[in-house]
């Protein structure tokens, strides 16, 4: 099972293309994969022919899991590993094009671990662990790699993992220290808040009424986990501010106006939120400092404007990124949100697609929302939630009042990496933009 993304811990086979003793070469499509984001096809990166397949259409399994063999050109096959024996080297397993390919190493040593598992050490940065075969590019904490197995694990029983000492090649914490500070109680974080009660709690307050339950899928999963993280882990303040709409109103009509049409070359029809996605992206070029991420002991700031586009679909959401946006037309910024906002809603987005990025835009205007608070997608420091454009009374200079469109806008910041003067600055430079939108022009 490819990795498809740093927080896809699994994926779904959803069809096979393929059946045992079809003979296969690179770039035959194997079988198809649904995870929490995007539904793709895997193909083979090896001739051979197709022995035995593990993982069927409709199971479940994690990354790294092997799902299928493929017996080399010579007719051998590979046997299935014996869980109480070290894993013997072999050809990693098969992944696709995008997932990120380790480099190859010269030698494997292998290290028992407790208990009925083995461990191979295929380098200092992968662990695979038998029987569930779980491996991937090993993340760090402190400044200590930690592989995704342990970190998984440490996730789950509430391990702090810079309390953890690692028995692994240059004190690596592999899955075994995990387990080992889980038995001993040592290394447990601090107890959180409730997250509320549990299903049969909550089911026994509505005894007598009808209701349907409705299973989490990968998808809602996900985003419960991260936004639970995001707002336990992430220092929020807000900043709220409204925005004249009048310029922008007339320069997009007359823009749209003078477009070339559907069908004709380079046609385009420009939003109100192309517009948004470029003030966001010029207002992190004119306050740099903001223009960053939080990178756990650090901060990473950005040369260019990456901006992520939050994209409602069924059960959940997904946030593609805009590259450079600063950089872009607003004609192109529309063409490209709309092809990215298309692809998400069939989850046919690449990981490299919806991953990154400094900040977002969340736009419920479309709804009739006035106001909200959107909450920060971990790594970014900023959000910008967006409203709907109404008609407002405001006092003009001579004291009189008139009617203008404004929109209000709420910037949600990490308070570790965006202070409330900096942030205050931010909003300020994007406000000047969407003010004044000949400036996104030159």
């Amino acid at each position: 099972m490819p990795q498809l993304g740093e927080t896809v811990a699994e994926g779904k086979i959803t069809k096979w293309f393929v059946t045992p003793g079809t003979a296969v070469k690179p770039g035959d499509n194997l079988f198809e994969i649904e995870t929490d984001k995007v539904s793709m096809e895997v193909p083979s990166i090896t001739t051979g022919t197709l022995s035995e397949i593990r993982v069927n259409a409709g199971d479940v399994a994690p990354v790294g899991a092997v799902v299928a063999i493929i017996a080399g050109e010579c007719g051998a096959t590979a046997s299935k590993p014996e869980a109480s024996a070290p894993v013997a080297a072999a050809p990693a397993p098969s992944k696709p094009a995008l997932a990120p390919v380790a480099p190859a190493r010269a030698s494997v040593q292998s290290q028992p671990a407790p208990g009925n598992f083995a461990y191979a050490n295929l380098d200092p940065f992968f662990e695979v662990r038998t029987p569930s075969r779980n491996f991937g590019a090993a993340k760090t904490t402190g400044g200590t790699s930690v592989t995704p197995l342990a970190r998984r694990l440490a996730g789950e029983n509430g391990i702090d993992l810079s309390r953890v000492s690692g028995s692994g090649p240059r004190g690596r914490i592999v899955a075994a220290d995990v387990e080992k500070a889980i038995g001993s109680g040592a290394g447990r974080a601090a107890p959180a808040m409730a997250t509320g009660a549990s299903a049969e709690q909550t089911k026994a307050l509505y005894q007598g009424v009808d209701f349907e339950e409705v299973p989490l899928d990968g998808m809602r999963k996900t985003i419960a986990t991260r936004l639970v993280e995001a707002k336990q882990t992430i220092p929020h303040f807000y900043l709220v501010g409204d925005v004249t709409m009048d310029a922008l109103m007339r320069l997009r009509e007359e823009a749209n106006a003078g477009a070339p049409k559907a069908g004709e070359a380079a046609a385009y029809k420009l939003s109100v939120n192309d517009f948004v996605i470029k003030a966001l992206a010029l207002a992190l070029q004119r306050v740099p400092a903001a223009n960053a991420v939080w990178a756990g002991d650090r901060i990473l700031r950005f040369k260019h404007s990456d901006v992520g586009v939050a994209v409602a679909l069924d059960g959940g959401l997904l946030t593609p990124v805009i590259r450079n946006a600063d950089q872009k037309s607003l004609s192109a910024i529309s063409n490209e949100m709309k092809d990215l906002a298309t692809r998400a809603k069939d989850k046919k987005l690449k990981p490299a697609e919806y991953q990154g990025g400094a900040s977002a835009i969340s736009n419920l205007g479309m709804y009739g929302v006035r106001e909200f608070s959107a909450i920060i997608n971990p790594p970014h420091a900023t959000i910008l939630a967006v409203g709907a454009s109404q008609r407002r009374p405001v006092e003009a200079e001579d004291g009189s009042v008139k009617f203008v469109s404004q929109m209000t806008v709420t910037l949600s910041c990490d308070h570790r990496v965006v202070d409330g003067a900096l942030g205050a600055e931010l909003l300020a430079a994007f406000k000047a933009l969407i003010e004044n939108p000949v400036m996104m022009l030159v």
